[in-house]
């Protein structure tokens, strides 16, 4: 291997990064896993510099639109918290320590402090990609409607009555009309979204307020498709996922690029970061937001991807579980986890390109059980095709919750899903 560059802590670690990142609109910052501190800690090194010193307009995290929407808030100064933690109470869907956590903390309050010193049209915003947030994004469209207007919102709330015999239990929709237990709410929330295109503007209204009911809208119908589909077609609701989060940045690029086009960070995990031609999930039909990006934006964009050898991580034991520390095992013999650790830098990043083989590479999301660990968290990669540049911490350690987390567990079976 050559052309690693140690990361050391120092204030220059990342000033080959930043030149070689150069004048990309879209920067996408993965991680390994959903719950360690070091991949937190260095996307929030990384992003600052992009702000204060090449314009970066905006983060997008691989989170709930609504949630982010009161962090944006706060940060532009202009909602109701008092404080970042107030803020982050919006993140209460599990896994809620991935963004509720004392880093996402810590760059929250950087984020408003910088943007404190500016004026209102230049300070960065805080956004969600993701389309879990089904019912809360329903309720924020008939919030607006209710205000803008009445009777727009009459109409709304019939349509969306489609789904009030789910107990607003989204998974318990996506059963039901999957296995033809009730009819779909599809041509619903289509004609929803499209009314909403369809609006003239609102007087007195600020465009920021339309844009996020517009974007509610979208991930209502987004959301109605992939709960439909997750019980029948994995790799259809993973593309629908990705698709989404593409369709999503590249409508925030449009709407913060009235004066000029605007960069954007991503923070989201690996499998969603990387180039998914480069991955053997590629070869099952599966894409990513990295590659769409890439198609679309050709020359633009960047994506970085973030491993590590062993440490701890904070993941539960089964989908929906509490937040445990969790001894995460060394990587296995044939990895490119593995080949980083015989490199002998503790930490250090490097052009991806060199990386030309085929390598199992692993991928830990909010579950972690290591006992069935190369079936439910490795697979093969080349990390020359799926990332521009690659980040290796040796070590890592858990993040912090804002809330507790139950005590280290020994290792027990995997369960689905993994939840990246």
């Amino acid at each position: 291997m050559s052309e690693l560059r140690e990361i050391r802590g120092a204030p220059q670690d990342y000033d080959a990064l930043l030149e070689r990142i150069g004048d990309a609109r879209f920067v996408l910052l993965g991680e390994a896993s959903h719950g360690t501190h070091e991949f937190y800690r260095e996307r929030s090194r990384i992003t600052r510099r992009l702000i204060a010193e090449k314009g970066f307009a905006a983060v997008a995290i691989e989170g709930d639109w609504p949630s982010a929407a009161r962090v944006n808030r706060y940060v532009r100064a202009s909602g109701g918290d008092t404080s970042v933690a107030m803020a982050l109470e919006g993140f209460e869907r599990f896994p809620a320590w991935m963004w509720r956590n004392t880093d996402v903390l810590q760059f929250a309050g950087w984020l408003r402090r910088h943007n404190d010193a500016l004026p209102a049209a230049r300070r960065a915003g805080f956004y969600g990609l993701d389309l879990y947030s089904l019912f809360d994004s329903i309720a924020t469209v008939l919030r607006y409607l209710e205000r803008a207007d009445p009777a727009a919102a009459r109409r709304a709330r019939e349509r969306y009555a489609c789904f009030d015999h789910f107990a607003k239990d989204s998974q318990r929709y996506g059963y039901a009309t999957a296995f033809g237990m009730s009819k779909s709410c599809e041509a619903e929330v289509l004609a929803q979204l499209v009314e909403m295109h369809s609006r003239p503007g609102d007087q007195g209204r600020e465009p920021d307020e339309r844009f996020h009911a517009e974007q509610n809208a979208r991930l209502v119908r987004n959301a109605e498709e992939y709960y439909r589909t997750m019980f029948s077609a994995h790799v259809s609701s993973w593309n629908l996922r990705d698709s989404h989060m593409a369709e999503t940045l590249e409508a925030l690029a449009l709407h913060l690029s009235a004066d000029a086009p605007a960069k954007i960070v991503v923070w989201a995990h690996n499998s969603h970061v990387g180039d998914a031609r480069a991955t053997e999930m590629g070869e099952h039909g599966e894409h990513t937001l990295g590659q769409l990006v890439r198609q679309r934006y050709r020359g633009q964009s960047a994506l970085v991807g973030m491993t590590s050898f062993h440490g701890s991580v904070t993941a539960a034991s089964d989908w929906g579980g509490p937040a445990e520390r969790k001894r995460v095992r060394g990587a296995l013999p044939g990895s490119w986890e593995a080949l980083f650790h015989a490199a002998g830098v503790r930490n250090f990043f490097a052009p991806a390109a060199q990386f030309e083989e085929r390598r199992l590479e692993r991928a830990i999301g909010v579950v972690y059980l290591p006992q069935t660990e190369r079936m439910s968290h490795y697979f093969h990669a080349t990390l020359a095709g799926q990332f521009d540049v690659v980040l290796h911490f040796d070590e890592t350690r858990a993040l912090e919750p804002l809330e507790g987390v139950a005590a280290q567990t020994g290792e027990v079976p995997e369960t689905f899903p993994a939840g990246v």
